[in-house]
């Protein structure tokens, strides 16, 4: 329990990390969810004079994911009942081909600009809609959403950085008398330093523990899944195999560094 008080700071700094890490992974699989729903809502409608084969549009453009046919009957049916057999044959004959074309990605508006150009430059297409002026200001969002994300996620780890870089000159004070010591008797560098090395390993376990327990805490309370069954996602808060391997080695990772650059700066002042 001395222990534990003794080093919070780095523990702390090392949770605030790790708990920023863990937040924007779920905010970049959020993202990557919403652009999986937006890639699956979203279609561009042709409409053409002939027959379009979805094998050859997805040939030529790598973009298209699959061609499927808008059939005009539910249309056709509304009118039956105001139009002869012989005019609605004659309707269902002179109307154009209706296409909803999906994509493989939830596309940057320049793909659109240029696929839409493409398509209209085909001799039996008449008119591709892709409902370009909804789609750009989702996009804009989308991009806005991701950059102040990455300038958050990078604002913390700056900052909980300086902090490990403090706690670990306070652990070098603390050590330094004793370190002087060893080095009287001739212990080297890395024996003198191990204590720092043990206390880095320490409370990267810990940190990385206090993780595990938090997001398994707020799992199982199970207060995120509406927040996100609001918006139609489905996202993973925390990976057990993957999430805590990555913390743990993050943490020992960082904590080993920064150990390693004291005692290397400690190293040139003796």
């Amino acid at each position: 329990m001395k222990s534990l008080k003794n080093h919070f700071s780095l523990i702390a700094a090392l949770f605030t990390i790790l708990f920023t890490l863990q937040v924007y992974q779920i905010l970049e699989r959020s993202i990557s969810s919403y652009e999986e729903t937006l890639r699956s809502n979203y279609a561009m409608v042709v409409i053409a004079t002939s027959a379009l084969e979805e094998s050859s549009l997805i040939s030529r453009f790598d973009i298209i994911r699959s061609v499927e046919e808008i059939s005009p009957e539910k249309v056709i049916k509304r009118l039956e009942k105001e139009m002869d057999k012989t005019s609605l044959g004659l309707l269902r004959a002179s109307l154009p081909k209706f296409y909803r074309l999906s994509l493989e990605h939830y596309p940057q508006p320049e793909e659109v600009d240029i696929l839409s150009s493409q398509l209209e430059n085909m001799k039996q297409i008449k008119r591709v809609e892709n409902f370009s002026q909804t789609h750009d200001q989702i996009y804009k969002l989308l991009i806005l959403y991701k950059g102040v994300t990455q300038i958050f996620a990078f604002a913390i780890f700056v900052v909980t950085l300086l902090l490990i870089v403090k706690e670990m000159r306070i652990w070098q004070f603390q050590h330094e008398e004793r370190m002087n010591i060893m080095a009287l008797f001739g212990a080297p560098i890395m024996l003198r330093s191990a204590v720092l090395f043990r206390l880095a390993i320490i409370d990267a376990i810990i940190a990385s523990t206090m993780i595990l327990a938090v997001f398994s805490l707020i799992i199982n309370s199970g207060w995120a899944e509406p927040y996100f069954n609001d918006i139609g996602i489905q996202v993973t808060l925390f990976d057990y195999a993957k999430d805590s391997f990555l913390h743990f080695g993050l943490a020992l990772s960082l904590s080993m560094i920064l150990a390693l650059m004291l005692v290397v700066n400690h190293k040139e002042e003796v």
